[in-house]
């Protein structure tokens, strides 16, 4: 009897084996790891041995990233951070509406249904996995719905880390036109920092700003699809979802951005620190996009159907082409 109570509340030998590896493993990335191996380290981690705390792994990644964000902007210099923002504001408008409007159409046209198009849409054309949150609230889209835009979206992001440095190299993009083409065609911010850290400091910070610009469209677009589906309802459209009040997420984190980036171009001494403080936010999110990569399950690989594959593709492939030969054509980064 005694040796069973005493197994219980001993952990597991193959949980102490998990915890161990995930330790070290995050520890050697933080010292010496670059982006795209943290990424394959962690999804070789939560395929081979196992997360033993996937249930807090979300919000633990969501809020460390969004500290290193916040971190990031002690590197950054305000005027710069306004300048690209309404620089790219009009770009984004455009490219926020053909993204949501090609894919509903799509969507329609495969038969896949309206909430996961939706979904999808908006994750490619605001900022992944956030505007599919924030979207979710408001459609009334379902678990499974949730998790094939979010399992769409989290393997067009793995393949952006690799594929956008390589095509920026070969195509001579200096690191401000890299900076607004990453910024606007991948959908993650943790993805958008991590190809920029690969490019280089200058082409880290354009992406930074230019996908925190980006990511404040959410609270527009996600009250004008709730206006959509508020309307379908009330006019009893087959397929709408049922009228409901949600919260929609604003991210405020963006705001500590901003301050933070204030107060290093209005205070010396901070301005002093933003080397280290910008370091510091580097190695930290290694560790972030080593988390997402424990994210990835077989369950997740398994949601993700032929359909959402096709609409996520072709909206991944007409926003990275489109703005990439906007950028080269228009010389938006001049």
């Amino acid at each position: 009897m005694k040796a069973t109570s005493s197994s219980k509340t001993n952990p597991a030998p193959g949980r102490i084996f998990q915890v161990a590896i995930l330790v070290v493993l995050a520890a050697v990335l933080v010292l010496g790891g670059t982006p795209p191996v943290a990424l394959v380290a962690g999804m070789a981690f939560a395929l081979l041995i196992g997360h033993p705390f996937a249930h807090w792994n979300p919000k633990a990644t969501k809020w460390l990233l969004q500290t290193c964000v916040v971190l990031l902007g002690f590197g950054m210099d305000l005027p710069v951070v306004l300048r690209l923002g309404v620089h790219g504001s009009l770009f984004a408008a455009v490219t926020i509406g053909i993204t949501l409007a090609v894919g509903l159409w799509l969507g329609r046209k495969l038969h896949l249904d309206r909430n996961t198009s939706t979904l999808i849409s908006a994750g490619t054309a605001i900022c992944g996995g956030s505007a599919i949150a924030a979207v979710s609230s408001v459609i009334g889209a379902a678990e499974a719905e949730i998790a094939v835009s979010i399992g769409t979206v989290f393997l067009l992001n793995a393949i952006a880390l690799y594929v956008f440095p390589p095509i920026g190299h070969w195509l001579h993009l200096s690191p401000t036109q890299f900076g607004l083409w990453a910024g606007v065609a991948i959908h993650d911010i943790s993805s958008v920092v991590g190809a920029g850290l690969s490019y280089g400091r200058d082409a880290l910070n354009t992406a930074t700003a230019v996908k925190l610009s980006r990511t404040l469209w959410i609270a527009p677009v996600t009250l004008a699809i709730a206006f959509a589906w508020g309307r379908r309802a009330r006019a009893g459209a087959e397929g709408a979802a049922p009228k409901q009040k949600a919260k929609i997420a604003i991210p405020w984190f963006i705001g500590l951005f901003l301050l933070a980036s204030l107060l290093r171009s209005g205070w010396p001494a901070v301005a002093a620190w933003s080397p280290v403080i910008s370091a510091v936010a580097r190695r930290g999110m290694i560790l972030v996009l080593f988390l997402i990569g424990t994210s990835l399950s077989l369950r997740t690989l398994r949601t993700v159907g032929w359909r959402t594959v096709t609409v996520g593709l072709t909206l991944w492939g007409l926003i990275s082409v489109g703005s990439l030969a906007a950028i080269l054509m228009l010389d938006l980064a001049a």
